[in-house]
């Protein structure tokens, strides 16, 4: 038999909820998206539209696929309080996260460069005097402290 140590990523186990689910796992749910604003409905145990409303409004500050379905990642991202499973990006990086970042650096008034999904010496220019100005080592890499930092911008 292998051995089967829980990870820091580990599963949750929790139930996977959707508009229509019903229970004490929503009742968690709701009071999880109030914590945050973004819910103001009541603690009911029943997902109804404005718990989708809150769910979807989570997954986007978190970089999560906005479906309004709270499977692993988006419970395992409500309890942690930020983004989980986020790869590391850094110059010479390319994608749709990258233009992410490049539109969080424009709100941040970090970044005047192109949304051109590159990440290249302009971005990464722009990453070193965010991570500055929230207290982060200056690395120009975009790991896990710095997608927390990312989430907490209005985006």
């Amino acid at each position: 038999m292998t051995s089967t140590q829980p990870s820091a990523e580990a599963q949750l186990n929790k139930p996977e909820l959707k508009e229509g689910s019903r229970g004490e796992a929503v009742k968690e749910l709701q009071d999880l998206l109030q914590e945050y604003e973004l819910y103001t409905g009541a603690i009911d145990g029943i997902f109804g539209p404005a718990t989708t409303k809150a769910v979807k409004a989570f997954q986007h500050r978190v970089f999560l696929k906005e479906d309004g379905i709270v499977g692993d990642k988006t419970w395992r991202a409500l309890f942690k309080g930020g983004p989980v499973d986020m790869p590391i990006l850094k110059r010479g990086s390319k994608g749709d996260l990258v233009t992410t970042i490049q539109k969080i650096l424009l709100i941040t008034n970090d970044y005047s460069g192109n949304v051109d999904g590159d990440f290249g010496v302009r971005t990464e220019t722009a990453v070193k005097a965010f991570q500055k100005r929230v207290g982060l080592p200056q690395d120009g890499v975009v790991g896990d402290r710095t997608w927390f930092e990312f989430s907490k911008i209005h985006h």
